[in-house]
């Protein structure tokens, strides 16, 4: 029996085979697994970068969920794109030898994603199409290796981010739209797991034991049970006897009803934002292109997020605690969309400068003051101000902290500190007429850190 289909029916079954574990072993149940601390890392991070690419890069139109689409519902304009754009009988399959990614350069994407200031990114392995972006075993010829590309894809990234000391993440769908074992189980109202014995776990013990990623980002899992993808089964394997037991986190997309209930950190819903402080850890993913996680040829300038809005985002985001995957979607070829990739730079540009109030940060008391647009985070004893739209009359008028004797003002990017006054009946008011417009250490926010406050 081969390794795979071996580890595939011991996790079915509910088995574990000894290796070094843990002070303590989690079971396979949710009660268990929940209470198995996040590592520190994942939080101290606050910010990565989510990459779509896959098949359904080749027509580009509309959104990654062109196949479904087209085939599954059988919206008119996608019908009519085939229609006008490809001949009568063209299958989806014959888009994958046009995923080529001859300019794939896995070193140039590590750079990209080093200067946007994320420190971890996460790629489709695979996506609800069901072509893997490495060799998988159990993919058929439905692959990069045995078709398109020709190389790996997920191995290569792989190598490239982690010479930037980046965390590697492997997004992976439970399902696929139109797989003959999936819809064998769905058809059998999913009493049967040939897919997920055949499928599912096999690439999964894969990706684990060859790429070793930081992130373990499930999809694909509302249509059936946690029981019917033996999750809490693999996920006692992963935290016990895995090669990442100690390091590794998961999201909370492990079957109907688990979002946002169980898992690591949670992602709930895509693009989740709760707009208050969670008492759970919690991850808000959104794409650049706003209506779409995959490239499109037919993107449109008004559609992609502008740098103002992605920070404002990110300050939202880790104020209440969470953290920020920020989507990107290459092309076909392997190349990463120059507006992108500007996007990506400002951002990272603005976080060498105001890095130290978002990463490793905690929330303080107040996340938020709506009436001024101030974001806050705190560091130790330090408390960081952030907004980005500068006061018309120079004077930022910060309504929560306190001051003491002790309270020093300074905006990060310049040295020299700010004057400062008491506001009644509390908070400070910080005079930036000081400050030259010519020496702003950023044009799209800024923060004034405050120390000796409570």
């Amino acid at each position: 029996m081969g390794l795979q289909i071996l580890v595939s029916y011991i996790c079915v079954l509910g088995i574990f085979w000894p290796g070094v574990a843990h002070s303590r072993r989690y079971q396979p149940t949710w009660k268990s697994l929940d209470s198995r601390p996040l590592p520190p890392w994942y939080d101290e991070s606050k910010f990565g970068i989510f990459i779509h690419w896959g098949v359904f890069s080749v027509p580009s139109f509309g959104s990654e969920w062109f196949w479904w689409n087209w085939e599954g519902v059988h919206r008119p304009e996608y019908v009519n794109f085939m229609k006008e754009n490809y001949p009568e009988g063209f299958k989806y399959s014959q888009f994958a030898p046009a995923f080529t990614a001859e300019f794939f350069d896995p070193d140039q994407w590590a750079k990209v994603i080093q200067k946007s200031g994320a420190r971890y990114v996460v790629l489709t392995t695979k996506h609800h199409e069901g072509f893997t972006n490495w060799g998988s075993s159990v993919s058929w010829n439905w692959n990069s290796i045995d078709t398109g590309p020709h190389r790996d894809l997920v191995g290569d990234l792989a190598v490239a981010v982690r010479k930037w000391n980046l965390h590697y993440g492997v997004y992976h769908s439970l399902f696929e739209w139109f797989n003959p074992l999936y819809l064998y189980d769905k058809k059998n109202k999913f009493k049967t797991q040939t897919f997920v014995v055949d499928k599912t776990l096999p690439e999964l013990y894969d990706l684990v034991m060859r790429y070793k990623p930081d992130i373990i980002w499930s999809d694909g899992d509302w249509e059936a049970p946690d029981s019917y993808w033996n999750s809490t089964g693999f996920l006692a394997w992963l935290y016990n006897d895995s090669p990442v037991k100690d390091t590794v986190v998961t999201n909370d997309r492990w079957g109907a009803g688990c979002s946002c209930k169980h898992g690591g950190f949670f992602n709930c819903a895509d693009k989740y934002s709760p707009g208050k402080l969670q008492n759970h850890k919690w991850e808000m993913c959104t794409s650049i292109d706003r209506r779409s996680w995959g490239y499109r040829r037919n993107m449109h300038l008004s559609e992609v997020m502008d740098l103002p809005s992605i920070i404002s985002t990110l300050l939202t985001t880790v104020s209440y605690g969470g953290n920020l995957l920020l989507n990107i979607g290459p092309t076909k070829d392997g190349t990463i969309p120059v507006i992108f990739q500007e996007r990506l730079e400002g951002l990272g540009q603005w976080l060498s400068v105001n890095g130290e109030a978002i990463y490793a940060s905690k929330p303080w008391r107040v996340q938020k003051e709506n009436s001024t647009a101030v974001w806050y985070t705190s560091k130790g004893s330090s408390i960081y101000a952030m907004f980005i739209k500068w006061p018309t009359d120079n004077t930022l008028k910060l309504e929560s902290p306190i001051s003491s004797s002790s309270t020093k003002v300074t905006m990060l990017g310049i040295p020299t500190p700010l004057k400062w006054k008491a506001s009644s009946p509390k908070g400070i008011l910080v005079f930036l007429s000081s400050v030259s417009m010519f020496a702003l250490p950023s044009e799209d926010g800024w923060t004034v850190k405050l120390e000796g406050v409570s």
